[in-house]
């Protein structure tokens, strides 16, 4: 036989084997490595056929919901990184994201901030090693090596970024007045503290995040009350305070920012000895997805929680209904619920575990009884904060700016809250469209 013959068997084969495997394997429905739904079938009408929008949505159906898609997508990762092809010397290649991530070893007060001007802070000085690292998909930064990679998303913003965050912060304080008191939380991002020193001096895209923090807390209003978790984060560095497969910051990171914010609100603060550790093994988080690189996979943590020992606490939750389309369609009646919600060994969903999402509003009634109710207008990095303060306030309630139809100005006279807490990662403070969210809430 000859050797086109031979060749064109083989391939004939191999396509009609993907062919047959596309066409009658039962399709995917969602992908643990992007995290998310994917397509389903598209619905019909005469009107999208005779435009041509059904056949592209069958397309695209078809392309989304391959079978296997995980599994395929992983042994592609694999090949390109047993090749060489991820690994790059060039740093520049990456890119600027705005986002829409033992108690005996714990002092218990290490949680807390040192009382002064919270808008004087120093830069971060800890020493970093300079670890290998090369780029993967969507620009993300991977350092170390297998199993202990760190996967970072890059920060591009401006130093005087985040002036419109800080102006809409002050009106926040001038519409709810001085029966209010306003705390505003900047957090910093993993790659803050752990880009190695080598990849930062030698980028001219890679931005420290201080300066845009600096800029914020400077144009704040007198009586609104900076929170700095900056320099509070900046001496455990060498502690699991970020996760280093996920964008978000590890619970014990969100412990110290939040007994920071009871430092600063003259509230007490509860240590570590008073929670009990969870953990959840074998995390790998959304960084895998986002940067589709195999190292990440084989580098799994542990996922490290703290729950309150005193459960007296009940919490109250109001679930919004979403489209496709993220958009809220309803709400549904406010009901007793669960703030800690239990995900197995190897859940990629291990930081759900607070409130299990974020489209509700959550209230925490705690057996504190000082009459202060504290309101946290959060992104996904405010989830981790409520619980460390169910020793502070008497009530806790979480907002998510993204899932909030209400008027809060309107939620906070009726709730009688106290204190209102500004809780944002970096990425939000300079995200125009997060400023126009929080600014909607003042006027729904």
């Amino acid at each position: 036989m000859k050797k086109e013959h031979l060749f064109l068997i083989v391939f004939g084969l191999i396509f009609v084997t993907i062919a047959v495997v596309f066409l009658t394997f039962p399709r995917s429905t969602f992908s643990k490595v992007e995290r998310r739904e994917l397509k389903t079938f598209p619905s019909y009408s005469h009107e999208k056929l005779r435009s041509g929008e059904y056949a592209t949505e069958v397309s695209s159906w078809f392309s989304d919901s391959e079978p296997y898609r995980d599994e395929l997508m992983q042994l592609s990762m694999m090949l390109k990184e047993n090749m060489g092809l991820k690994w790059q010397d060039d740093e520049e290649q990456i890119t600027f994201h705005e986002s829409t991530p033992g108690n005996s070893l714990i002092p218990a007060d290490a949680a807390q901030a040192e009382p002064g001007d919270q808008r004087d802070i120093k830069a971060f000085d800890g020493e970093i090693a300079d670890e290998k690292t090369h780029t993967a998909e969507a620009g993300i930064l991977i350092v170390g090596s297998v199993p202990k990679i760190r996967a970072l998303i890059n920060y591009g913003g401006s130093p005087q970024g985040g002036s419109s965050y800080a102006a809409m912060v002050n009106e926040y304080k001038a519409k709810l007045g001085k029966e209010v008191n306003v705390y505003c939380m900047i957090i910093p991002t993993a790659i803050e503290f752990y880009c190695p020193p080598k990849v930062r001096a030698g980028s001219k895209r890679i931005k420290q995040e201080l300066p845009t923090i600096k800029n914020v807390y400077g144009k704040l209003r007198d009586d609104v009350k900076a929170v700095d978790v900056y320099t509070v984060l900046g001496k455990h560095v060498n502690e699991p305070i970020y996760l280093r497969t996920d964008h978000h910051w590890a619970p014990l990171g969100a412990h110290y920012a939040a007994g920071a914010l009871a430092s600063v609100a003259g509230v007490p603060f509860r240590p570590l000895s008073d929670y009990n550790q969870k953990t959840i093994h074998d995390f790998v988080g959304t960084m895998f997805g986002y940067s589709k690189d195999a190292s990440v996979q084989q580098s799994p943590e542990d996922f490290v929680y703290y729950v309150p020992k005193d459960d007296s606490y009940v919490t109250t939750v109001t679930q919004f209904k979403l489209d496709k389309d993220f958009r809220i369609t309803g709400e549904m009646p406010a009901c007793r619920g669960q703030f800690f919600h239990n995900f197995k060994d190897g859940s990629s969903q291990a930081y759900s575990v607070f409130m299990g999402g974020d489209a509700m509003i959550v209230k925490v009634r705690t057996g504190v009884k000082n009459g202060r109710r504290l309101v946290i207008m959060k992104d996904s990095y405010g989830n981790a904060v409520p619980s460390n303060l169910f020793g502070s306030f008497e009530e806790v309630h979480v907002v998510d700016f993204r899932y909030f139809p209400k008027n809060i100005v309107k939620y906070v006279r009726d709730n009688k809250i106290t204190d209102l807490a500004f809780c944002n990662n970096v990425f939000i403070a300079v995200s125009e469209s997060a400023v126009k969210n929080y600014r909607d809430m003042l006027t729904n």
